[in-house]
């Protein structure tokens, strides 16, 4: 059996030199990240003009993306996290279903393929061509693969040991938010990237209805739970509605269910709308075949 006992927390006025190093590599990262973005923006665009392969809208996603990004572990947000059990959902949140959807739609795989050395464009292309990039590139492959990740992600996160390793170390507490940021971002990526790289809207659809049922089933654990599902150590006093740990979980299944049901609801019911406007516009209405017919004979 895991050690449950109370643990200190890896984050707050305790944080030591080795969580600052983390956060501070962290950081560097995303710098690199959006560096590399934008050398490939820039690329493409002197090559074929501004926007012509990457739209403005989507580099102002990325980078609007990335902020949500350092906002998610910086104050106010870091301390409310600190508070309470609830506040720490938030802060996760924030990560899957702001920061995810945003660096998805910046449409990021060409830009930094470009920005890549020739070495590096080459194994990835030599990696699209493997027999396991070929089988991600069918769609329903690819669907069962990123709805199972977010689904594993969110899930394993939120068991205690995992939850409570993530509060005691560092490197584990990043890794932690790496991977929720992640499996948001290639979640999304099938929904709201560019259309090379979207699903179709029946797949889109029953993409995101698997992994927002997932989702819900989780916050209802949390929220409907009769006891604390955690030891006390998840549960920071201060931070609790009326120092009630059980008060606090149900508040945070309820910040996990509500934002995460109402993004998915929406852009599931998007998804199938915009694949009926497009079978509109490339089937001949049934309605006008007959008229156009009888116009003929007569």
């Amino acid at each position: 059996m895991p050690d449950l006992s109370p643990v200190p927390l890896a984050h707050g006025a305790a944080a030591d030199a080795g969580e600052r190093w983390w956060q501070i590599a962290a950081v560097l990262s995303l710098a690199a990240l959006g560096a590399g973005y934008g050398r490939g923006v820039q690329e493409l665009w002197s090559r074929g003009g501004a926007g012509a392969a990457v739209p403005r809208a989507r580099v102002l996603a990325f980078a609007v993306g990335l902020v949500a990004v350092v906002l998610a572990q910086a104050p106010p947000v870091h301390h409310v996290a600190e508070e309470s059990f609830a506040g720490h959902m938030a802060q996760h949140m924030l990560l899957l279903v702001v920061a995810g959807p945003l660096l998805a739609a910046g449409g990021a795989g060409l830009p930094l393929a470009v920005a890549l050395p020739p070495a590096g464009r080459r194994r990835v292309a030599r990696l699209r061509s493997s027999r396991p990039g070929r089988w991600l590139r069918r769609p329903a492959h690819r669907a069962v693969a990123v709805a199972g990740l977010h689904t594993a992600v969110l899930w394993v996160w939120h068991f205690p040991a995992p939850y409570l390793a993530a509060l005691r170390h560092p490197a584990v507490h990043v890794a932690e938010h790496a991977s929720f940021l992640a499996a948001a971002w290639l979640l999304w990526a099938a929904v709201v990237g560019p259309r090379r790289q979207r699903l179709a809207g029946p797949v889109a659809f029953l993409l995101l209805f698997a992994t927002g049922m997932a989702a819900a089933a989780l916050g209802a654990v949390l929220t409907l739970a009769r006891a604390p599902l955690y030891p006390p150590s998840a549960y920071p006093a201060a931070g609790a509605p009326s120092g009630d740990p059980l008060a606090d979980q149900q508040l945070a299944g309820l910040v996990m269910w509500v934002p995460m049901d109402a993004l998915v609801l929406a852009a599931a019911a998007g998804a199938f709308l915009r694949w009926l406007t497009g079978l509109e516009r490339r089937l001949p209405a049934a309605r006008d075949l007959p008229a156009a017919r009888e116009v003929g004979v007569r």
